[in-house]
């Protein structure tokens, strides 16, 4: 039927939402060592409780690495591929292919044709050429046409099913207008600050009143579980290769997977197979972490989801699969675990006094600007009047940075509804406090420049909306899919 399909004429191009422009937006997830860990599983995985087997999860990998090639090109692909998480998008794949199927989605014969010769990366001398066809997928992509023509296939279904999520979201006028505002309009203000900075300064508190912070909110000073790693760092296949040599007697490299079940192994921690003395045969260092939390990043690795995942399943002693980041591979071994809990006073005092003086000082400006406002007539002799700093910003537009106060969005926000005389409640501007805004000036759009450009703009601003859309439809999605 696939051969038949290939010598269809085209009756016209479908211009759609491809799916492979979709997937790099997607929420990306999971971990390529974890997939290689269950390679000794019966099955890849699971999704809404029905068992992925390894042939369908490669069929799902081999369809996300072309798209990646039609999307990036292929000499851009072979550049990037190692940050795309080509194994994670898989998994999105699959899940995203099953709700597909529960929606009953489907594509025609002549769809999959008419989308494989709208492609430009088949053509030549402006159209589509069987050729260039068969020779792009043998020497490129290196996959039978057969396969290409079902991951084909399933692309056109996953872009309807993008459609069909987001055929409902819409624009109204006021959206339209008041998004063109936020990107063109320009807003000064004047503005009276309430600094928690400037109330700290003479907050002195005594060892009682601390004591009575602490216990009061101990929970804030909770340590979280931590832990201890030895690791070493391989820089190539090689050299993971030499580890696992030393550790099986056959002398037969059996594949990177198995290093966890030698490793972990009695028979490793003898003084024949003992980590460091296998590092130090391979002329590698063993390294310490020392303790650190499962919220920050592992000290001289960086941050990793993938490797406090595994930590959390390791038991004392224990190895992990190896674990590629960017070009080299870290092999640990979990040395030491401290549970969570809350240290003793005496231990942390100085930061339940930082803390205290924080959120103390937060208080009094609030306190101070909040009983500003309540008796704010004249906004120029106000600042004075209440003891507190005044000033005005340069013209910003929202999503920009305001030198010493932060992001603009919230007086952004506040400001264009603001009339001419009048003034905001109190902004709470996070760290850098809080404020009461007037507004100064504003530079308005351009109605008819926005009239020229509008239907360009509404068209790029309902595509943003549907991408969002669609990505919180994935998050639950995930979910669901367990």
């Amino acid at each position: 039927m696939l051969k038949r399909l290939r010598k269809k004429k085209t009756a016209k191009k479908v211009w759609i939402i491809l799916a492979i422009l979709i997937v790099p937006a997607f929420v990306l997830w999971g971990s390529g060592s974890l997939i290689r860990s269950k390679q000794e599983a019966a099955y890849a995985g699971r999704v809404f409780g029905k068992n992925i087997s390894f042939l369908e999860f490669k069929d799902a990998l081999e369809a996300v690495r072309n798209a990646a090639i039609m999307q990036f090109g292929e000499e851009n692909f072979s550049e990037i591929q190692k940050t795309l998480n080509l194994e994670s998008q898989a998994w999105m794949r699959i899940i995203l292919l099953f709700e597909a199927k529960k929606r009953k989605i489907t594509a025609s014969d002549k769809e999959v044709v008419e989308l494989i010769q709208s492609y430009p990366y088949f053509w030549r001398n402006g159209k589509f050429d069987n050729r260039m066809y068969s020779e792009i997928l043998r020497y490129v992509f290196h996959t039978q046409p057969r396969v290409f023509e079902e991951q084909t296939r399933q692309n056109f279904i996953l872009s309807k099913l993008y459609k069909q999520v987001t055929r409902d979201i819409v624009l109204s006028e006021e959206e339209i207008k008041t998004d063109y505002q936020k990107a063109n309009e320009e807003i000064s203000l004047y503005y009276i600050a309430g600094i928690p900075s400037d109330f700290a300064k003479g907050l002195e508190p005594s060892e009682q009143d601390l004591k009575d912070y602490f216990s009061g909110n101990s929970l804030q000073f909770k340590q979280p579980l931590s832990f201890n790693l030895d690791y070493i760092v391989l820089e190539s296949e090689n050299k993971i290769k030499d580890v696992i040599l030393r550790l099986n007697k056959s002398r037969t490299f059996l594949g990177i997977q198995k290093i966890p079940k030698y490793m972990n192994k009695e028979k490793v921690r003898d003084k024949k197979h003992d980590f460091n003395k296998i590092a130090q045969d391979l002329g590698i260092t063993v390294k310490e972490t020392g303790l650190f939390a499962q919220t920050e990043p592992v000290p001289g690795i960086g941050w990793s989801p993938e490797i406090l995942n595994l930590l959390s399943k390791l038991k004392i002693g224990q190895y992990s699969p190896p674990i590629q980041m960017g070009k080299y591979y870290y092999i640990l071994r979990l040395k030491e675990k401290k549970e969570a809990y809350i240290p003793d006073f005496e231990n942390i005092k100085d930061k339940v006094r930082e803390r205290f003086i924080k959120d103390k000082s937060t208080k009094l400006a609030k306190d101070k600007i909040e009983e500003c406002l309540a008796k704010l007539k004249d906004f120029d002799k106000a600042a004075g009047e209440c003891g507190l700093k005044s000033g005005s910003t340069g013209y910003f537009k929202y999503g920009s940075y305001i030198e010493g106060i932060g992001a603009s969005d919230n007086f952004w926000m506040k400001a264009s509804k603001l009339k001419e005389d009048g003034f905001s409640d109190v902004i709470d501007m996070g760290p850098s406090g809080f404020y009461i805004i007037k507004l100064k000036s504003r530079i308005p759009i351009d109605e008819k420049k926005f009239e020229k450009e509008k239907a360009e703009f509404s068209q790029k601003l309902l595509s943003q909306k549907k991408e969002e859309y669609f990505a919180q439809f994935i998050e639950d999605l995930k979910r669901k899919a367990r």
